[in-house]
């Protein structure tokens, strides 16, 4: 029996094109805001999945994203962006896509469908059960990370799963799933939409969540952020001018000095 595909169900809109610049904003917008609302809904089912991810990272392991096309490419850019944002290790959360670094930009031909693919990628970087692997693909069916996670499964890797069907084969090999049910998309089966924003903000809400609980921010500020520019230097002077009660000068000299927030605070305080 085939799965439920509510993600390839035929829009609630009908003649797109002969709709003006206006309806059409208006009506993606109205779509849009459906998202927040089914997120909302499962929560409790992020929380499970946030909660083990930081016990195992606490513990050494890793979080490991894999997908294909937009939801490969989101899984990468979220882990792209943790080193950056709250100063930890480029191997601590790790995004894989089917095709590898070249289907960031154009799609790689059939490697989707490639049932033992994930688990080659995954090896590459010696995988084991300490790691956590969660799964991305709007349709819940996607080869490349439904056998990935029942291959990780089968080694004792815990496995998460974020999916915008019902009862797909994705959450069926997935310890912790998260079923965001959107709906049809504005543009019939335009998963990047709907599905796509859903997905971003669940990933959004993971990463941001482990960090905090593994002590990367203080208060709600991130303290171990790298200072690779000048908006982020100039961040972390402002940072320190609050916590601190310095002058921009001031805490310039010390966030240069320390090298990073953190740091600057801490010296500040012995």
């Amino acid at each position: 029996m085939q799965p439920k595909k509510v993600t390839e169900a035929n829009s609630l809109y009908r003649h797109l094109e002969k709709m003006s610049v206006r309806e059409l904003l208006k009506h993606i917008n109205h779509e849009d805001q459906k998202v927040p609302l089914a997120i909302q809904a499962v929560i409790p089912q992020i929380e499970q999945l946030v909660k083990v991810i930081a016990e195992k990272m606490r513990d050494g392991g890793r979080l490991f994203y894999i997908g294909a096309g937009t939801s490969g490419r989101l899984g990468i850019l979220d882990a792209s962006e943790c080193p950056p944002t709250y100063g930890v290790p480029d191997d601590w959360v790790i995004g894989i896509i089917a095709g590898g670094d070249q289907a960031i930009r154009k799609a790689v031909e059939f490697a989707e469908d490639d049932h033992e693919l994930a688990w080659k990628d995954l090896s590459a970087y010696f995988v084991n059960a300490q790691d956590v692997v969660v799964g991305i693909a709007a349709s819940g069916t996607t080869p490349y990370v439904v056998y990935g996670l029942k291959t990780c499964r089968a080694n004792g890797i815990v496995t998460g799963g974020i999916t915008c069907n019902p009862e797909s084969p994705l959450a069926a090999n997935a310890d912790y799933p998260i079923e965001v049910i959107v709906g049809p998309e504005f543009v019939t089966g335009s998963t990047r939409m709907k599905a796509g924003t859903a997905q971003k903000l669940v990933l959004n809400m993971i990463s941001t969540s482990v960090m905090i609980q593994l002590g990367r921010v203080e208060d709600n500020k991130m303290v171990d952020m790298q200072l690779s520019n000048n908006k982020l230097l100039d961040r972390g002077t402002r940072m320190l001018m609050q916590v601190l009660d310095l002058s921009y000068e001031t805490a310039h000299e010390q966030l240069l000095k320390y090298g990073s927030v953190r740091d600057a605070i801490a010296a500040a305080k012995r």
